[in-house]
């Protein structure tokens, strides 16, 4: 928008200056004759024309009071610095009366606010969004996904206001892998769900899309986990409804360095379709039962096994089905002869007597899994040849979970 011009001296109505003595008018007029329309300035129908007054100056505390107000930083200041402007312009005959008072009423207000903070809740919410609003902070951002950025505060626990971008082949703190809206979030009437509701939900669905985004679990590195950007109570009055799914180092110190993205973007046709029948496994032993023991749920276990022998049949029939290069074509066939005998590992699981039975056959069922016959088909595709360690490499004992670690 256009700057209008300062207030200052306008031209007299008619559209220019007065010509002075002795210059000829607009338009081919003749001069005034000295003397007659040409009364030196300042007299007018032989009248003296008003001295000119200077304008008085606005006073500083009166401005400082309507900063700190609008603001609402410091409201006792403000406030007695208007009380003060207030004195000073009766006293001197300054300017800034209209803005001593607004900064008395703001500064007022926000003390009345700031006092409510301190014993209600939702008065602290109200006291947020006031100021908020008044000093355009708590603005949201965002980071696309294959993004890559540094954190401006050196951590990616707390709270975020910003980010620096930087190339994912060098040096970062995090790097995007999915982004998504809250659901019911775009409702009108959609108040903020709560920080543990939010959290729930980006437990949920980033630990699930991370595996779409790094789709080798191989390949990811052991101090590797999970992080992500939710919106808080104040970005979500501003309509901040997404949440951001991101890889961090669990140590703040080291970062990560390279993308870790491997999904259609980046790998070939072999490698793609190798992972993606490898996922099928991968989901079925996400549905492990969550006790400490198998003995805890021997028959929910046992359920679970059935499912993991469909997960394999389903992983060896797209295995065969591809059309695989000749130098990986029997590695990954004979890959696919190792699943079959782990398939059957699975359904004597499924059938265990007790507890130690199901640990025997599942123990076998993992060496063929991730043993000498997947090395070998990884390192004809181009893949990562190091197996995952997990928390606990006894199958059945530990906290019941079969990957890696990713706590946030």
């Amino acid at each position: 928008m256009a700057t209008p011009p300062p207030f200052g001296p306008q031209p007299p109505h008619g559209g220019g200056p007065f010509p002075s003595a002795g210059q000829p008018q607009a338009g081919g007029g003749q001069p005034y004759p000295y003397g007659a329309a040409a009364e030196p300035w300042g007299r007018s129908w032989g009248q003296a024309y008003p001295a000119w007054v200077p304008t008085p100056p606005v006073n500083g505390l009166a401005i400082a009071s309507l900063v700190l107000g609008v603001l609402c930083f410091l409201p006792g200041v403000g406030l007695v610095l208007g009380i003060v402007a207030l004195a000073q312009i009766r006293k001197k005959g300054e300017r800034g009366k209209g803005m001593a008072v607004a900064g008395i009423v703001l500064s007022t207000v926000g003390a009345l606010l700031i006092t409510l903070a301190s014993t209600t809740g939702g008065a602290r919410d109200a006291w947020d969004g006031f100021r908020g609003a008044a000093s355009g902070a708590g603005g949201t951002f965002s980071v696309a996904k294959g993004e890559c950025f540094d954190s401006v505060s050196g951590s990616l626990e707390g709270y975020a206001y910003d980010v620096d971008i930087v190339p994912c082949d060098g040096e970062h703190d995090a790097e995007v892998f999915a982004g998504f809206p809250m659901p019911d979030g775009d409702r009108a009437d959609g108040d903020f769900p709560g920080d543990d509701a939010i959290t729930d939900v980006a437990d949920d669905r980033c630990f699930e899309l991370s595996e779409a985004y790094a789709m080798d679990v191989w390949a990811l590195p052991g101090d590797v986990d999970v992080y992500y950007f939710i919106p808080t109570r104040e970005s979500w009055r501003q309509g901040d409804r997404e949440i951001t799914c991101m890889f961090g180092n669990v140590d703040p110190e080291a970062g990560l360095t390279g993308s870790l993205r491997q999904d259609a973007t980046t790998l070939d046709s072999d490698q793609f379709a190798f992972l993606e029948a490898d996922a099928v496994l991968n989901d079925a032993f996400d549905e492990m039962p969550d006790t400490d023991y198998v003995e805890d749920d021997l028959a929910g276990h046992k359920a679970w096994a059935s499912q993991v022998v469909d997960a394999l049949d389903q992983q060896t029939t797209a295995l065969r089905a591809h059309d695989w290069e000749p130098a990986a074509e029997q590695a990954v066939i004979d890959y696919a002869d190792a699943l079959d005998e782990a398939r059957e590992e699975w359904e004597a699981a499924h059938g265990a007597r007790d507890a130690e039975d199901f640990n025997d056959h599942w123990d076998e069922a993992h060496r063929l899994t991730d043993g000498t016959m997947a090395i070998t088909a990884r390192e004809a595709l181009g893949l990562a040849t190091g197996p995952p360690t997990y928390d606990d490499e006894d199958t059945g004992g530990g906290d019941g979970e079969d990957g890696p670690k990713a706590e946030v």
